[in-house]
């Protein structure tokens, strides 16, 4: 999967922007102004996700490309690096669990504001 087809799946979720925050080389994916996706462009591409913990020691454990979140959280957040060792669903499917992740966590206000754009 390379970063314009993870660029455009991220953007179509529901209310998601996208940002420069650190550097110009590395995107910040939001919902309701939390960020969900990190998507470094420098060097190897490479995403850090938010995970369940227990999810995020299995996945580490199965796949060498998913290593301990960079710059992050460890407990929380995993790098997985685009090596071509997962497939594109797979790594959908880690991005959707990132976004209901942050989502899960939102307040009762901002989860009513997305319910209401989703609709």
């Amino acid at each position: 999967m390379d970063a314009e087809r993870i660029r455009e799946y991220c953007l179509s979720k529901t209310a998601v922007t996208e940002e420069c925050p650190f550097d110009d080389v590395t995107l910040a994916f939001k919902v309701m102004g939390k960020i969900f996706v990190l998507l470094d462009l420098d060097g190897d591409l490479s995403l850090n996700l938010k995970c369940d913990p227990l999810r995020a020691l299995d996945l580490r454990e199965r796949y060498p490309a998913v290593q301990p979140g960079y710059h992050m959280n460890k407990k929380h957040w995993n790098t997985v690096y685009l090596d071509g060792s997962m497939s594109a669903d797979h790594i959908r499917q880690l991005i959707d669990h990132s976004y209901d992740m942050v989502v899960s966590k939102l307040s009762r206000k901002l989860r009513g504001v997305l319910d209401r754009l989703e609709r």
